[in-house]
């Protein structure tokens, strides 16, 4: 028998008290405790960032990171991105610059898009080059995701 562990989590804005085992995943948790399927599983070795969310402000791979670790953290997934006002910054620049196809790999893309923006505004095309280099597209060839996150990014401040 595993041995269990409680873990407090706050998930876009909610708070959480969970009980995982000790080798749980992140990624198992946040899909089947909480239910928030957004978050994606590709290659379950960290290496295609499907599963990227973000944990006190910095991206991670939550198929790399055990419950356990993140423990008190701060969490925002994909589903954290909706308002009441309607569509993401981000999300509506997926949309206007036809950044999504299969979307398998868009909540990946944007949780590490929105770390990067929280981080920097005004990124180089080299710097969102860089912030999504961990998340694998097999459909858009990655240029309407760059200009996706150039057209965010423009419209940040405002």
């Amino acid at each position: 028998m595993m041995d269990k562990v409680n873990v407090e989590l706050t998930v876009n804005g909610e708070k959480y008290e969970v009980e995982v085992t000790a080798k749980e995943r992140l990624l198992d948790t946040l899909r089947k405790q909480l239910k928030l399927t957004g978050t994606k599983e590709g290659c379950s070795v960290g290496e295609c960032g499907a599963c990227t969310v973000i944990v006190d402000d910095k991206a991670v791979n939550s198929c790399m990171v055990l419950t356990a670790q993140v423990d008190g953290s701060k969490i925002i997934t994909v589903e954290g991105l909706e308002s009441k006002r309607g569509l993401h910054p981000l999300q509506k620049a997926f949309i206007d610059n036809q950044a999504v196809q299969c979307g398998f790999c868009t909540p990946g893309m944007l949780m590490s898009a929105l770390a990067l923006l929280n981080e920097n505004p005004d990124p180089s095309k080299e710097e969102i080059k860089t912030a999504l280099e961990g998340n694998l597209c097999r459909c858009t060839g990655y240029q309407q995701i760059i200009d996706a996150v150039e057209a965010a990014a423009a419209e940040w401040g405002n």
